[in-house]
């Protein structure tokens, strides 16, 4: 996995509706990154096309749309992730925990 700056796009599966994009920052072994709402830090290990890592999120900024349901309710989150890599492009499957339910995100 190349050191640099990742755009990312995550989409909630198996039955949650949920949607984020922002950015990754990857330097040899951590990760920093976060979007309009949230950031995130974490480290991951990468080798022969796949890596695998953990992250912390929290909510940095209220939503601006007041109908809008934030999926971790403001609370801080650990994900753990795993996947595949080429060059400049991955693409993962995480689960995060929120209080005592596990939500599953993965490519749309």
């Amino acid at each position: 996995m190349k050191n640099g700056l990742y755009s990312i796009h995550i989409h909630m599966t198996d039955g949650v509706r949920g949607r984020d994009s922002g950015i990754l920052i990857l330097r040899d072994g951590l990760l920093i990154g976060g979007g309009p709402y949230f950031w995130s830090i974490g480290a991951y290990t990468a080798g022969e096309g796949t890596w695998k890592g953990h992250l912390s999120t929290n909510q940095h900024s209220p939503f601006a749309d007041p109908f809008a349901r934030p999926l971790f309710a403001g609370q801080e989150v650990t994900s753990g992730f795993s996947g595949t890599f080429s060059d400049d492009e991955a693409e993962v499957f995480g689960t995060v925990l929120v209080g005592t339910r596990s939500l599953v995100s993965g490519p749309p």
